[in-house]
């Protein structure tokens, strides 16, 4: 199993909207086919490895990270392609939450005779299908808020200048999120300060070549926040390629975006605010399973307070930008009672700055 998921992680930047899965069929001791779900619309793991494995799948055991499906989508049941090959035994890492299967793959591949197991590693799977889990389970994807900071505690000069606080070992860190993330989500006041495009480089990404060029051929939606549609069409971030805009302002400039290849959305909230618990929903509805915000002290802080973050990626410079710098949150808060709790859950050396991983600690788990 543990080399199955090694085959899956392969996915995390082209799977999307799909979750990332691998297989391997072991036949007496030795490995006769293996595979993994390069993106959607093409064969599951379980095809490509059953493939491989050709008549030696016969009577084999195939380990899989998910539960076989066992409906008809872009591509047949796998489930069946596993009874049809006279498999003995299957090991699945989880059960599928899809509706569509939850279940039922499981369930074919018992009636046809064939031994199951289902919970070995399923909780490395789990955290490999993050976003596709909580969309499932929940009808939300998983938010994760990039920020980075001096030891301070600031992200920006009081001007607005930010480029750079941290290193290039970093900044390639972020291109993998960016990468591995359905959308990549900003504000006005980051794409107005920053000129910023929030494209994913492939030259900064520090991959080989096959996963690299599987990245690129797989661009995260850009989402940007612009309530009062303040960026112009001839930004840096509109020029860089089509984009969703998110607003309140009045449907009749969406023909304008539109004409330009964007698509506009309006939801506004009852404050006139964009409305970003309904913008989630919205995402998830379209397959969205990953959020990267990268965005200003004020839409992170949206974010916060709505809790709407799964995960913080902090990223730390070993460096002062002083008092009158910009604070990482837009986060009042009076009391020390009012302090959201966190759980630091990694954190290590990335080239010279640091990364601060850490989750929300909810009421449950305190």
């Amino acid at each position: 199993m543990a080399r199955a998921l090694e085959l899956a992680r392969k996915g995390i930047y082209s799977a999307h909207p799909n979750p990332r899965v691998g297989c391997v069929i072991v036949r007496d001791g030795q490995i006769v086919g293996e595979g993994w779900h390069v993106r959607a619309g093409e064969p599951h793991a379980e095809v490509h490895a059953l493939r491989q494995a050709g008549d030696k799948a016969l009577d084999a055991t195939a380990y899989v990270t998910l539960e076989p499906c066992s409906h008809q989508g872009r591509t047949p049941p796998c489930a069946d392609a596993l009874v049809n090959a006279g498999v003995a035994r299957v090991v699945a890492a989880m059960q599928d939450p899809n509706p569509e299967v939850a279940g039922k793959g499981l369930l074919r591949l018992m009636a046809a005779g064939i031994s199951v197991q289902s919970g070995v590693l399923e909780g490395e799977a789990r955290v490999l299908n993050k976003g596709f889990l909580k969309r499932m389970e929940h009808g939300l994807p998983y938010v994760r808020v990039k920020m980075a900071m001096s030891l301070d505690g600031r992200t920006a000069m009081a001007s607005g200048e930010s480029q750079w606080i941290t290193g290039p070992a970093a900044r390639s860190a972020v291109q993998r999120l960016r990468a591995q993330s359905s959308v990549v989500l900003t504000g006005a006041d980051t794409v107005l300060a920053d000129g910023a495009r929030l494209t994913v480089r492939p030259d900064e990404l520090g991959l080989g070549a096959e996963l690299t060029a599987l990245a690129v051929t797989r661009p995260p939606l850009r989402v940007l926040i612009d309530g009062r549609l303040r960026v112009p069409l001839d930004a840096p971030f509109f020029q860089a390629g089509n984009t969703l805009v998110v607003t309140c302002a009045a449907a009749e400039a969406r023909e304008r975006y539109h004409d330009q290849g964007h698509e506009m959305l309006a939801l506004a909230n009852s404050e006139g605010h964009v409305d970003l618990r309904k913008l989630m929903h919205e995402l998830a509805a379209r397959g969205v399973n990953e959020v990267l915000v990268e965005a200003g002290p004020r839409l992170a802080g949206a974010f916060t307070r709505l809790g709407l973050v799964d995960e913080y990626q902090i990223f730390i410079a070993g460096k002062f930008l002083g008092s009158t710098a910009r604070p990482l949150l837009d986060l009042p808060l009076a009391q020390m009672s009012e302090a959201p709790a966190l759980k630091i859950v990694e954190m290590r050396a990335v080239g010279d700055d640091w990364r601060v991983i850490a989750i929300p600690v909810t009421a449950g788990s305190v």
